[in-house]
């Protein structure tokens, strides 16, 4: 019998195979349960090899070398994906436990969304684009209604931030909810929609189980952590 006539993790005589013919039982770091063996395995499979190999045309010993070299690159690789594992894991515990630290916080976040609480106000910020002359921002309630218009004076560079007091045109406090905020700013006298950004207090974080990504439970609804310009 030719030593070829068994390759490693296939041949239904291996240790490894024994008890698994037929579906995989399951498997162990992607590889299915019929194509693992064991280190003992591999070498009782070497072993079966040589006594049956034909003594009138024995088996090129390099062969044997390269099966031997292929278990070390094949054992090493499992090695390495647990420890790519354990190292996820442990990152992942890691943005976990960082996360924790900013519930309670506000983080300045971007979207037109915000939660009015009863005698509170709404603050935010916008990226001014080049030449405004001024900026409006527009609080609309849940119904699409006007509550509130106000002016900011845009920074020259950086965020420029405003704050909704929470009180209507008329003067009078608004009702706790969500509102709306719009932006739009005054370019060489037209008028341009501006993107804001909205602070969010952060009641609780979680792992997207997809992206392993961090995410943080706002009052405003869900954010990734990644898109957090600024926290107070």
């Amino acid at each position: 019998m030719s030593a070829s006539t068994l390759p490693i993790g296939t041949t239904p005589t291996s240790p490894a195979a024994s008890g698994a013919s037929g579906s995989a039982a399951g498997t162990v770091n992607g590889i299915p349960a019929n194509m693992q063996i064991s280190q003992a395995g591999f070498l009782q499979l070497i072993s079966t090899q040589l006594q049956n190999q034909n003594p009138l045309n024995p088996t090129d010993p390099t062969q044997f070398l390269a099966q031997i070299e292929g278990l070390s690159e094949v054992s090493s690789l499992q090695s390495l994906q647990t420890s790519i594992s354990g190292l996820a894991s442990g990152l992942q515990g890691a943005q976990m436990l960082n996360g924790t630290s900013l519930l309670g916080h506000s983080v300045l976040v971007p979207g037109n969304s915000a939660r009015l609480t009863a005698g509170g106000a709404v603050s935010g910020a916008v990226s001014a684009p080049a030449g405004a002359n001024s900026l409006t921002v527009s609080v609309t309630d849940a119904s699409g209604a006007l509550v509130d218009a106000f002016t900011v004076a845009p920074q020259s560079s950086g965020y420029t931030n405003f704050t909704w007091n929470g009180n209507t045109a008329s003067g009078s406090a608004a009702p706790a909810g969500q509102y709306t905020l719009n932006v739009s700013a005054s370019v060489g006298g037209t008028s341009q929609s501006v993107s804001p950004l909205v602070y969010s207090q952060v009641q609780s974080v979680t792992i997207d189980p997809s992206t392993q990504t961090l995410e943080l439970n706002t009052v405003n609804g869900t954010v990734p952590l990644s898109s957090v310009v600024n926290i107070q």
